[in-house]
Order: structure tokens, then C-alpha cells, then sequence
């Protein structure tokens, strides 16, 4: 199982799936429309190493992580 956290104002509880890479967990997180919304604008992070490769291997008790856009002062 992988873990995918969602940090911030994404507001939605950990997910584990089975999936191998993030393109399976783009089409799962495609087909809710709250998450559908912060794929095009969030980081990825897989292990805590920030990534950009839909296809990088995902293994057992790897922990993804969606890092939405912040704004500070």
C-alpha cells in the first residue's frame, strides 16, 4: 500500500492505494472533483524528495504527498 497525504486547504483525510506510480493516482484523484481541482497546481512529493515523474516506481509503504500552492506574508 502507498500512503498519500493531502497538506493544507486540500482538506481531505490519507488515502492508501495500490497503485505503481502517480499517473494510476492521477486517474483515481481525477475522478473526485474536490482533489480534481489541485492536480494541475500542486507539488508531488514522494518519500519527502519533491518529483515531477508521473512514472516514477512506487513501492510498499511509500507515502505520496500533494502540496497545494501557499501564500504568505
Amino acid at each position: 500500500m502507498v500512503r498519500i497525504e493531502f497538506l493544507g486547504p486540500i482538506g481531505k483525510e490519507p488515502l492508501d492505494l495500490n497503485i505503481s506510480n502517480l499517473s494510476e493516482l492521477s486517474e483515481i484523484l481525477k475522478k473526485d472533483d474536490s482533489l480534481s481541482i489541485w492536480l494541475k497546481n500542486s507539488a508531488c512529493a514522494i518519500n519527502d524528495v519533491l518529483t515531477n515523474d508521473k512514472n516514477a516506481p512506487l513501492n510498499d509503504g511509500d507515502k505520496v504527498t500533494m502540496l497545494p500552492p501557499v501564500c504568505g506574508g
